[in-house]
């Protein structure tokens, strides 16, 4: 039986990401209150994997935890997409009208800020997890309080759904990572297909146009980006490392690019080599019977 790092609570949509990438596997899902405690799981062997947020189509890239994955010896082994719908949940016989206070992670409270709007009565407060929101007032037979959470956990704790899809943008998209140590020996990943995407982070000389060097010889061997994100290098002042994510069709080429890229970059880090995900939409239509 593997066993699942996520950041949350049973229900978040963290193990909602390892179920659906695992699919029909016996899994262990172990619950982390933070991206530091999943991490050290995992350094530690206590888990085999991670499941690691890196980025919503709404508020952007988790910044922090590209620092983090940088900073470990781990690899990125996977990626999985999933649709983030919200809804607000709470103690059976509640009403909205009644609800004081909303508890929620500070990225969902910002994905619902439209529906809020129409309830300026309604007090929005961070918590450290969406899921966790929900077992609190579930746990705790709390009234006057509601959670912004998924429809799962609303079954798992028992708690009724006062409103449903109640993110202002539906195109509410979330990246995971499938992270583990790079020696990890252990049975193929379900679902393992021929490896057409990378990630990168590259420190870059200060000569001028370094990056655009960088980028024409990607270009050249046939490499597409499909993301860009710099941060400064902690200790260094103006230097910059690039997180770079990208595709190919050839590998053959893309091991090319490997080899020239050195004279181009201070440092080259790979952190991970895998298969490209579905988008959601895809996913239904490549499971769906034809």
């Amino acid at each position: 039986m593997k066993k699942i790092a996520i950041q949350g609570y049973h229900h978040s949509f963290h193990e909602i990401a390892a179920h659906q990438f695992f699919k029909e596997e016996d899994v262990k899902i172990m619950p982390c209150m933070s991206f530091d405690e999943l991490f050290d799981s995992i350094h530690s062997a206590q888990a085999d994997f991670g499941i690691v947020a890196i980025e919503n189509t709404l508020v952007g890239s988790i910044l922090s935890n590209y620092t983090r994955l940088r900073e470990s010896n781990l690899s990125i082994r996977a990626e999985h997409k999933i649709r983030v719908k919200h809804s607000l949940l709470a103690l059976a016989g509640q009403k909205t009208e009644d609800i004081k206070e909303v508890h929620s992670h500070p990225m969902a409270l910002q994905q619902c800020e439209v529906f809020f709007k129409k309830y300026p009565h309604i007090k929005l407060i961070n918590s450290d997890d969406t899921a966790y929101s929900a077992y609190e007032i579930s746990q705790n037979k709390i009234v006057g309080r509601a959670a912004i959470s998924n429809e799962i956990a609303a079954g798992g704790f028992d708690l009724n759904i006062l409103a449903s899809g109640i993110e202002t943008n539906k195109r509410n998209f979330t990246r995971f990572l499938l992270v583990s140590n790079i020696d990890d020996t252990k049975s193929d990943l379900p679902n393992k297909k021929e490896i057409n995407k990378a990630s990168w982070v590259v420190t870059l000389s200060h000569r001028s146009g370094s990056l655009a060097q960088l980028l024409t010889v990607l270009s050249a061997f046939g490499i597409s980006l499909t993301k860009i994100q710099s941060l400064p290098l902690v200790g260094q002042e103006w230097t910059y490392l690039f997180y770079i994510d990208m595709v190919f069709d050839k590998n053959l080429y893309y091991t090319r690019a490997v080899q020239c890229i050195g004279k181009y970059v201070e440092d080259l880090r790979i952190l991970g080599e895998y298969t490209a995900a579905l988008n959601p939409i895809e996913q239904q239509q490549s499971s769906s019977p034809h």
